[in-house]
C-alpha cells in the first residue's frame, strides 16, 4: 500500500521560508510524477509543483520564481522549497503521486503565514 508522509508545516511570517518534506513509501520510481497541491478554505484543491522522473518540472504562475520542488529519489522524497511566502499561500498543502493506474494523496499539512 502507497503512503505518503507529508512534514514540514507550520506558522511562518510574511517573506519567510518554510520547506515541505513528502516521504513516500517504496520506491519513488512507481510514480511517472510527483508534487504539491494546495486547498485554501473554501476554495478548490490547485496544483503548486510537480516534478516527473525525468525531472520536468511544472509550477503554477502564483508560486514561479518564489517555490521549488526537487526529489531525492535514494530517499524516496520529494521537497517543496517555499519562499518569500506570502498570506494568500495559507493552506493545507498534499503531497501526490501519479501512477499509471491511479493517483495518490497524502493527509495533507497545514501552511499558515501570517504576522
Amino acid at each position: 500500500q502507497v503512503q505518503l508522509v507529508e512534514s514540514g508545516g507550520g506558522l511562518v511570517q510574511p517573506g519567510g521560508s518554510l520547506r515541505l518534506s513528502c516521504a513516500v513509501s517504496g520506491s519513488i520510481f512507481r510514480f511517472n510524477a510527483v508534487g504539491w497541491y494546495r486547498q485554501a478554505p473554501g476554495k478548490q484543491r490547485e496544483l503548486v509543483a510537480t516534478i516527473t522522473i525525468g525531472l520536468s518540472t511544472n509550477y503554477a504562475d502564483s508560486v514561479k520564481g518564489r517555490f521549488t520542488i526537487s526529489r531525492d529519489n535514494a530517499k524516496n522524497t520529494v521537497y517543496l522549497q517555499m519562499n518569500s511566502l506570502k498570506p494568500e499561500d495559507t493552506a493545507v498543502y498534499y503531497c501526490h503521486a501519479l501512477a499509471p493506474l491511479r493517483a495518490y494523496w497524502g493527509q495533507g499539512t497545514q501552511v499558515t503565514v501570517s504576522s
